[in-house]
């Protein structure tokens, strides 16, 4: 054929389209019957054209095809962890998250004979101890990273690690030393925060590490500063690829601000809060779907979590199948063919727009009315999260928000009282805070309660 088939058809602009829908919709408003405005204040079109967008779309800095498969390991001992890490690195893990409790740990020992210039390796300290980051630091390769979050810390724990002064000496000889900064983003996620949310809270965050870090640092350092966003992924699909395009977008343009690198590292890991105890099973699905939105969404690297961890501690199985089904994503399921496949699809780049902008105008009231650290102290962020908490929690109770096998078609013969090796409930502890903590909460938690006491 020397024609195209479609040069026989006349192109046709979005609003011939709208005028066509509207005489199909026989005198319905177009707007209230196929507008669906969620939540987080986006609204979204029943159809998308290219005449929605005044340029271009720009091609995605982030690769599909270059992402890591991770696999998180709690160390204890230094032996067992260093002998599971090799054993996941054998099996097909590309980075290890080593989550360490205390500055006991022999760090030469966890990694010994692992390859840490193949091996992304995230040393995540859940302590703060400038002297054993520095200690180790200048032996180890480049490719180990610090996962440190003082502000992520006073908003999980509701206390510094010592004291303001204390934390934010020690933080500064942390980042002296490694050049890195890490900003958790996925505290707030998995407490009920939306999109828009977590990416405003995250931006505040940022930007109280880099107005503290703007004389600190040299130019040099600035230029080379690697910045670490950890995200959670929901299950929301589009939304989810939206929201960490978004992120770099936004990202972008607050580093350009400060004349630091505008490039980041995304470590993305699956949601807890729409986890279940009961049919379990259906977590690999929701895990699946959420990596699928992580590699799409242009994450460095991602972190599965098992089905099983709600309830079980970490075991070889649990682990191995989380590993696998990264392993399949990035293999079998050729989403390898396309380097950027979410690039010029106009109900994501639309999304990304959206996300982007409104993230930025919540960012900039933040800013106006103090920054993060205010509204933390405040406890505006603390309430504004909990708002939208207790609305998908509302929802989910009245099966407007549905967990297949939770509250929709439960398996009223599956019993979980004596399967559960450690609580999948929130904790609640009697002590003193300086701030009211963030805190997490799965939405299926109050039903599984009541089941179990049922059993």
């Amino acid at each position: 054929m020397n024609k195209t088939l479609f040069n026989e058809f006349e192109s046709v602009s979005s609003k011939a389209w709208k005028q066509k829908i509207q005489v199909d919709l026989k005198g319905a408003d177009y707007n209230d019957t196929l507008i669906w405005k969620t939540g987080e204040g986006i609204n979204i079109k029943p159809f998308y054209h290219s005449d929605d967008f005044n340029e271009a779309h720009k091609v995605s800095s982030s690769q599909a095809t270059n992402w890591k498969i991770c696999q998180h390991i709690i160390v204890k001992d230094s032996n067992k962890a260093n002998k599971t890490a090799i054993d996941a690195i054998v099996r097909g893990a590309e980075s290890l998250i080593l989550e360490l409790s205390n500055d006991t740990i022999n760090i030469n020992l966890l990694l010994e004979n692992i390859d840490t210039s193949k091996a992304l390796i995230f040393l995540k300290c859940n302590f703060l101890s400038d002297d054993f980051i520095q200690k180790y630091h200048s032996n180890l390769d480049v490719n180990v990273i610090f996962l440190n979050d003082i502000i992520g810390n006073l908003s999980k724990t509701g206390n510094w690690h010592e004291s303001l002064k204390e934390d934010h000496l020690k933080f500064e000889a942390i980042v002296k030393a490694t050049n890195q900064i890490t900003i958790d983003l996925s505290l707030f996620q998995n407490a009920g925060a939306n999109s828009i949310q977590q990416l405003a809270y995250a931006m505040a965050q940022a930007n109280e590490y880099l107005n503290h870090f703007d004389n600190i640092l040299d130019n040099s350092s600035k230029k080379s500063l690697q910045v670490i966003f950890t995200a959670s992924v929901s299950s929301n699909y589009f939304f989810e690829i939206a929201k960490l395009r978004a992120l770099r977008e936004i990202w972008h343009v607050l580093a350009s601000e400060y004349n630091v690198n505008s490039d980041c590292l995304i470590l993305a890991t699956p949601s807890k809060r729409n986890k279940t105890i009961y049919d379990y099973n259906v977590n690999m699905l929701r895990t699946t779907t959420e990596c699928m939105s992580a590699i799409l969404g242009g994450a460095n690297v991602i972190c599965n979590l098992p089905y099983d961890s709600l309830y079980h501690e970490s075991n070889e199985f649990g682990n191995r199948i989380s590993r696998n089904q990264l392993l399949v994503l990035k293999n079998e399921s050729y989403l390898d063919k396309v380097n950027n496949p979410a690039d010029g699809a106009y109900y994501i780049e639309s999304l990304t727009q959206q996300m982007g902008e409104k993230a930025i105008e919540l960012f900039k009231d933040i800013e106006s009315n103090g920054g993060y650290l205010s509204q933390l102290k405040s406890g505006t962020i603390q309430r504004k999260i909990k708002e939208n908490a207790s609305q998908e929690q509302e929802d989910f109770d009245s099966g407007k928000l549905v967990l297949l096998g939770s509250n929709k078609h439960p398996n009223t013969n599956d019993k979980m009282k004596d399967n559960l090796e450690k609580s999948p409930f929130m904790k609640k502890e009697s002590r003193k805070t300086l701030i009211e903590p963030i805190i997490e909460k799965r939405l299926s938690e109050k039903l599984e309660i009541s089941r179990l006491k049922k059993e």
